[in-house]
């Protein structure tokens, strides 16, 4: 069997989070031609309408709005509690869940439709099995 070499680089956390080389990252969507609904994750047939075969690959936008949210106090081992797990229905559709950064976990502080961006960092210290770290998403309010 032979042996794959390490990634030159970081690697995406979801399959849906894209790293093009040179380029920057972002969220891939997919869009239905035939009623225009957007959609995380690849699908050939569309929820919304179910057309058929009409679903193309779209980079979603970097900006969106806070939907709804949770702060978690209890997590698995190793994961630093609390945190804000938020779902953001982004500017020009799709909606999507991750963390929610740069604000406290406080109730009081966190308020519907908060405007975010979209930023891209390290998947808080991850590695594969062959030492290859990640890239992640995350929402922090827009500046």
């Amino acid at each position: 069997m032979a042996e794959e070499s390490a990634a030159s680089g970081p690697l995406p956390a979801v399959p849906y989070l894209k790293l093009p080389k040179g380029g920057d990252p972002y969220i891939e969507g997919h869009k239905c031609k035939a009623c225009s609904a957007v959609f995380i994750g690849e699908r050939s047939i569309c929820s919304k309408c179910a057309t058929r075969d009409q679903m193309e690959a779209v980079k979603l936008s970097n900006k969106g709005k806070l939907y709804v949210y949770s702060i978690v106090h209890r997590s698995f081992p190793g994961i630093e509690v609390p945190y804000i797990s938020a779902i953001v229905d982004l500017e020009g559709g799709g909606t999507v869940k991750g963390n929610l950064i740069g604000v406290a976990p406080d109730p009081a502080k966190i308020p519907f439709d908060l405007p975010v961006d979209v930023v891209y960092k390290d998947a808080l210290g991850r590695k594969d099995k062959d030492g290859n770290s990640y890239i992640s998403f995350f929402f922090q309010p827009a500046k």
